[in-house]
């Protein structure tokens, strides 16, 4: 069965098509990326899939289930997360308190225990353990507003992670990352257990080439190419409309 699959999904704003019959299937484990232009459909087809918006036609189901407009809590029990291109972290709060709430939210552990430390004591050590692979071992104390912001978008996907997900929706990852900074995230993400599905929203294709199995290209609110990276970038129409040399129509 395929992981999620969209179906013929259109988003009106007013009289302006944001989205427009887009259609797509993604396969447990699948690295998939979504490219385009400013303004191809990129972000709100993610915020459609992901609950942040609700869909004016078409359908989004997720392992089978139909979860069209479900809003994001729901999306989250159901093994869906999502990170955005601006920080969604606890800025006062250390590195390893922003990943033990994510973890025992995770595990429907409500207010009171964060007040028992010998029940978090464990989630503070799966915390720490998740934390050590994604190399902010040593900042686990630190608070994440005094974080370079590198470490904030790592602690960002630590805390994605923590949650459990089943597929992760990435957007733009290494946006506004120098180039070390993009290294490293880009190790990180190829180090992932492969039955972990990501989908992401991306505008570097060194990182698409480093990361997807498989890429959609939009353009216009529509699909305009879908394969695997090589083949994708060898598709005139796609050089043509990534680069703004054209307006083609899909």
């Amino acid at each position: 069965m395929s992981q999620l699959q969209i179906r013929d999904l259109w988003k009106s704003f007013g009289g302006f098509h944001a989205l427009s019959g887009v259609s797509m299937t993604i396969e447990p484990g699948e690295r998939r990326a979504i490219i385009g232009a400013n303004g191809a459909g990129k972000s709100t087809f993610f915020s459609l899939i992901g609950g942040q918006l609700r869909p004016t036609s078409g359908h989004v189901h997720l392992a089978g289930e139909d979860v069209t407009g479900l809003p994001p809590p729901q999306m989250w029990r159901r093994g869906m997360t999502r990170t955005f291109q601006r920080n969604s972290i606890f800025p006062a709060l250390s590195v390893r308190q922003n990943v033990r709430l994510a973890i025992l939210a995770r595990r429907h552990l409500g207010s009171r225990i964060l007040a028992a430390r010998r029940r978090t004591r464990d989630a503070d050590d799966e915390a720490i353990a998740l934390l050590q692979g994604l190399e902010l071992g040593a900042r686990v104390a630190v608070a994440a507003r005094d974080l370079a912001y590198g470490e904030q978008r790592q602690l960002e996907l630590a805390i994605a992670l923590a949650g459990g997900p089943r597929i992760l929706l990435l957007d733009e990852p290494t946006a506004g990352m120098s180039p070390a900074e993009t290294d490293a995230m880009v190790s990180m993400l190829g180090r992932l257990p492969r039955d972990l599905t990501l989908l992401i929203v991306e505008h570097d294709m060194d990182v698409v080439f480093a990361i997807a199995d498989s890429v959609t290209v939009l353009h216009l609110g529509r699909v305009l190419a879908e394969g695997t990276p090589r083949e994708v970038s060898a598709d005139a129409r796609v050089s043509e409309v990534y680069f703004g040399q054209a307006e083609v129509q899909p």
